[in-house]
């Protein structure tokens, strides 16, 4: 089967202030397959996911009424969505951000529509990859410190809950099924983001980032040129 074939039906939220961009976008989703709702604003965007329920949100950065973060805050407080986040800004700070209020992964302007049809897919292949994985693992994992409810995707750092994004969440699992084990790039971006390889993408790298602000700088251990690893313990 295609990925034409698996995407068909599945329906994108597209919110983009810009017309022309908001078109263009929607035109390709459509050409693609994908059925799509359009919203130009905050406001406007909360409101047609509340309504629509989308399967995935194309989120611009920078809206009126109030901005792509605040609308990520409030649709995954509703529900739970993988969120594409497009910015014109490519500021670290900004990008982590976005991850923390629960943004999936990002494009920079100008990018291709070609990328972000492609992004678009691998984030719906990480839904489904993500409950098969979760099928095949213990119901807990515990290491470093750390207990890992897998059925309920709740973490806790020695005693202290921390709350995960789904993707923080399905990488912390990836580097915890193998823990002390170094974990290459190509793999976690394959098993997590469902992506070939991890060529041309900062994203994994500020997950991580945003995941060792999370349970511990010292638990996820950098193997430069190689991967990443959850630690142990001495």
């Amino acid at each position: 089967m295609s990925e034409a074939a698996n995407d068909a039906g599945a329906l994108v939220l597209v919110v983009e202030d810009e017309p022309t961009i908001n078109q263009a976008v929607t035109d390709r989703f459509v050409a693609e397959g994908f059925r799509v709702v359009q919203a130009h604003d905050g406001p406007a965007a909360v409101a047609a996911f509340t309504t629509h329920e989308p399967d995935l949100v194309v989120l611009d950065l920078m809206l009126p009424g109030f901005d792509g973060l605040e609308v990520c805050r409030r649709i995954q407080a509703v529900r739970p969505v993988p969120v594409l986040m497009l910015t014109a800004r490519d500021d670290e700070t900004d990008l982590l951000v976005g991850l923390g209020v629960g943004a999936d992964d990002y494009v920079t302007k100008p990018f291709s529509m070609r990328e972000v049809v492609a992004r678009v897919r691998a984030l719906l292949r990480r839904v489904e990859r993500a409950a098969e994985l979760a099928a095949g693992r213990p119901a807990h994992l515990d290491v470093a410190g750390l207990h890992i409810d897998v059925a309920s995707r709740r973490v806790t750092v020695e005693d202290r809950e921390v709350h995960l994004t789904p993707l923080e969440f399905d990488l912390l699992c990836a580097l915890a099924a193998e823990p002390g084990t170094v974990r290459p790039r190509d793999d976690l971006m394959r098993e997590v983001w469902g992506w070939a390889d991890a060529s041309g993408t900062r994203t994994l790298d500020s997950h991580v980032k945003a995941l060792r602000a999370k349970v511990g700088a010292d638990r996820v251990r950098t193997v430069h040129g190689v991967g990443y690893a959850l630690e142990v313990g001495p």
